[in-house]
C-alpha cells in the first residue's frame, strides 16, 4: 500500500510515494554492491526509466524513455532483464524479448494512464464506432496494458508519436488512447482530428500554472520545458515541448548556463543534470488535491515502488516475473511494427 509521508518538508501529499516504514534500514552502498554481485550470478541486465530514483538510474545498465528502453531490451545479451519502471514497460520488454526472463521489482507499480483504458471498454468503443460506419485505426500510447495493445493498430511513445501518426493515410480516422492531453497536442502538431479517449497521467495533471508563471517571472531568462502529457494550459506557456529523451537532447544542445523549469516527473531532473551539468533545473510545483496548496509532489507513486531493496529482492528471489500471456502474441505484432521498424 501507499502511505502519505513528508517529502521535502511537505506533508499530506496528493501523490503518495511507496512507504518503507516497516522495512529495516539497509545501507544503500551495501545494497548496490549486492545488486552488482547478483547481476553477475543471475546473468541480468538492469533497465531503468528516467522517472525512477536517481540511485537506481546510476546502477542501471540502460536508462531512457519508454521507446529507448523497449529497443534496449531487444539488444541485451543477458538471459534476465530487471525492468525498473512500471508494469506495462516490463510487459513490453517480455513481449519483445520472449526468450528472456523479465523481472519487475514490484508488481504493484502500475500506471494511471494504463488503468484508465481497460481492454473491455476499448473493445466496446471500437465496436460502437464500427457500427456507426467509422473506418479508423486505433493508436495507443505505450502507457497501456498488453491486452489493450493487442486490440490496436499502432503503438506510440512521446518520442515517435508524430512519426507514426503521419504514416496513417489521411482517409483513415484515428482513435487515440488513452492520454487526451497527448492526443490533443498531436492533433495540433499533425493537423489530424483524432477521436480521443478521456485519460490522463496523474503526475502531469497536477502542475500549478500559477506557480510556474510566478517562477518564470522571478527567472525571466529561464526556459520552460514540458512533457506533452501536460494539460494544454501548461503546454501553451512552454518554450519546449517533448518527451523525456527529447528534453535531454534539448538541454544538451544549449551550452550557455540556463535555468530550466521542468514540467514532468521530478526524477527526470537527475538525467538532465548528468547530461548537462552547466544548467540549473527547477521542478514545476504540483497542486495537492486535498487542500489546493502547491508542493514538490510531482512524483509518480508507481515509479517510487522501485527501490534498491526491491531491485535486490527480485534479483535474489527471481520474482516478480512477467510471464507470457495469450494476448501477448497480438501485442507483439503491433509493438514490433510500431517500435522496431
Amino acid at each position: 500500500m501507499f502511505t502519505e509521508r513528508t517529502v521535502e518538508g511537505i506533508e499530506d501529499m496528493s501523490l503518495p510515494i511507496a512507504d518503507a516504514v516497516n522495512t529495516p534500514y539497509e545501507d544503500p552502498l551495501d545494497l548496490m554492491d549486492e545488486i552488482e554481485q547478483l547481476k553477475v550470478e543471475q546473468d541480468a541486465t538492469i533497465l531503468a526509466h528516467y522517472y525512477v530514483d536517481g540511485e537506481i538510474q546510476d546502477i542501471a545498465d540502460f536508462t531512457g524513455d519508454s521507446l529507448k528502453l523497449a529497443r534496449d531490451a531487444t539488444q541485451t545479451e543477458s538471459s534476465t532483464i530487471v525492468f525498473c519502471g512500471v508494469h506495462f514497460m516490463a510487459e513490453s520488454a517480455k513481449i519483445l524479448s520472449p526468450e528472456k526472463r523479465v523481472l519487475l521489482p514490484d508488481l504493484q507499480a502500475g500506471c494511471s494512464l494504463a488503468e484508465s483504458c481497460p481492454p473491455d471498454a476499448l473493445r466496446m468503443r471500437q465496436e460502437q464506432l464500427r457500427a456507426e460506419g467509422h473506418e479508423f485505426d486505433t493508436v495507443a500510447y505505450i502507457n497501456t496494458s498488453a491486452a489493450v495493445k493487442s486490440l490496436c493498430d499502432w503503438i506510440v511513445t512521446s518520442g515517435n508519436a508524430r512519426e507514426i501518426i503521419d504514416r496513417i493515410p489521411q482517409d483513415r480516422e484515428i482513435l487515440f488512447v488513452p492520454d487526451e492531453h497527448l492526443g490533443r497536442y498531436l492533433n495540433e502538431v499533425t493537423g489530424r482530428n483524432m477521436m480521443l479517449w478521456p485519460g490522463s497521467c496523474m503526475v502531469h495533471e497536477i502542475f500549478s500554472l500559477q506557480d510556474l508563471q510566478r517562477t518564470k517571472k522571478k527567472n525571466p531568462e529561464s526556459q520552460i520545458i514540458a512533457h506533452p502529457e501536460c494539460p494544454r494550459n501548461i503546454l501553451e506557456v512552454a518554450d519546449f515541448v517533448g518527451g523525456t529523451e527529447k528534453m535531454r537532447t534539448h538541454v544538451t544542445s544549449i551550452t550557455s548556463p540556463t535555468t530550466f523549469l521542468v514540467a514532468t516527473e521530478a526524477n527526470m531532473i537527475h538525467p538532465l543534470e548528468k547530461a548537462a551539468p552547466q544548467h540549473t533545473f527547477v521542478p514545476v510545483p504540483g497542486i495537492m488535491t486535498s487542500t489546493g496548496e502547491t508542493c514538490a509532489c510531482n512524483r509518480c507513486p508507481h515509479m517510487a515502488r522501485n527501490t534498491l531493496t526491491s531491485v535486490r529482492n527480485c534479483l535474489k528471489h527471481g520474482k516478480p516475473e512477467i510471464t507470457w500471456q495469450p494476448w501477448f502474441d497480438d501485442a507483439r505484432d503491433v509493438l514490433v511494427r510500431s517500435l522496431l521498424k
